[in-house]
């Protein structure tokens, strides 16, 4: 995926995120480890494994908050996500 395409998907996701948050029943503290993270899609002079990064550490928060439990379709896409994001963040 080239870096203009990953931003794009970034700022897709937080859309996503933003319409989540405003959301009663999700607990906005799921996504504290993205914002943690300070990258957003508009940092363009980050490099493109720290957006990689969060975009794995996004998604893993949007499929938490769309899970049932840990064996849902959606909590097991979280546990992917949190595999990829923990892989990204060592290659930064």
């Amino acid at each position: 995926m080239h870096k203009d395409e990953l931003l794009e998907l970034h700022e897709q996701m937080v859309i996503i995120k933003d319409h989540f948050s405003a959301r009663d029943h999700v607990d906005s503290s799921l996504f504290d480890p993205y914002d943690e993270l300070s990258v957003e899609p508009s940092h363009v002079h980050k490099s493109k494994s720290e957006h990689k990064h969060a975009v794995f550490v996004l998604g893993n928060a949007l499929a938490t908050a769309m899970s049932d439990d840990e064996f849902s379709s959606a909590g097991r896409v979280g546990k992917r996500m949190e595999e990829l994001a923990d892989d990204a963040e060592g290659k930064i």
